[in-house]
């Protein structure tokens, strides 16, 4: 049973990397489309917080998807997300050291405090992980780091259902070529097919999450109170 387990996973996964390479192959030709995927006009030119702490970044993409659930449901699978943590609801081959990202709330990675890290490796590292900035419980996450920021905001839409809007501005760093490089190898092929496929993850959780709450009223909803400044 354990075996037909593992190797169900392993055929998930690489279906997962199967359907992420063209995107990948594709992503400098499409770059005018990707870095502004699912987003309106609006949710583009408009303000996020930390789009002023790391200047000059050649790298600004804004994308966002709809989620048919109250944001209650949403937030817990953003406060969770980490290496070693929940992983990224992506192609969990290569960003989540092939382990499976959680299909639950996990209560230990529920307590979000200023300061705290989102490791993006295994042996995380002040310049590759990210640390969280500021947040506002159900509305803002700021993620920074010294050469990027990733920012997640949350609004109400008129039925009750959720937009999700993500931004993620990178500077590359031509003093050191070789992390340049690696950026721009992550940022221009990798970033696009990875933050897609990890948008359409966070819908099907949190969707399954607020049926689950409405179909079975021993369900709890996600608990909003652990969280620090």
């Amino acid at each position: 049973m354990t075996s037909a387990r593992t190797t169900r996973r392993w055929a998930r996964q690489l279906g997962q990397l199967l359907a992420a390479v063209p995107l990948f192959l594709v992503a400098p030709l499409a770059r005018p489309w990707h870095i502004r995927w699912g987003a309106t006009d609006d949710e583009v030119t408009a303000p996020m917080p930390g789009d002023d702490l790391v200047p000059g970044c050649q790298y600004r993409a804004t994308r966002a998807i709809t989620i048919d659930a109250d944001r209650r449901y949403v937030w817990p699978w953003l406060v969770q997300v980490g290496v070693g943590r929940a992983g990224f609801y992506s192609v969990d081959l290569l960003d989540n050291l092939a382990r499976p990202s959680a299909t639950e709330i996990l209560p230990a990675h529920q307590r979000l405090s200023v300061g705290a890290w989102i490791p993006m490796t295994a042996t995380p590292t002040t310049t590759t992980a990210f640390t969280v900035h500021s947040f506002d419980p159900e509305q803002v996450l700021v993620w920074a780091k010294p050469d990027s920021t990733w920012v997640w905001r949350l609004t109400t839409n008129a039925d009750g259902s959720t937009r999700l809007v993500t931004r993620i501005r990178a500077c590359y760093h031509w003093s050191r070529p070789g992390s340049a490089a690696l950026s721009i190898l992550l940022m221009e092929f990798g970033d696009f097919a990875m933050l897609r496929t990890m948008l359409h993850g966070i819908k099907i959780r949190s969707e399954r999450l607020a049926a689950q709450a409405l179909t079975s009223p021993t369900t709890p909803a996600p608990d909003t109170r652990g969280w620090l400044r």
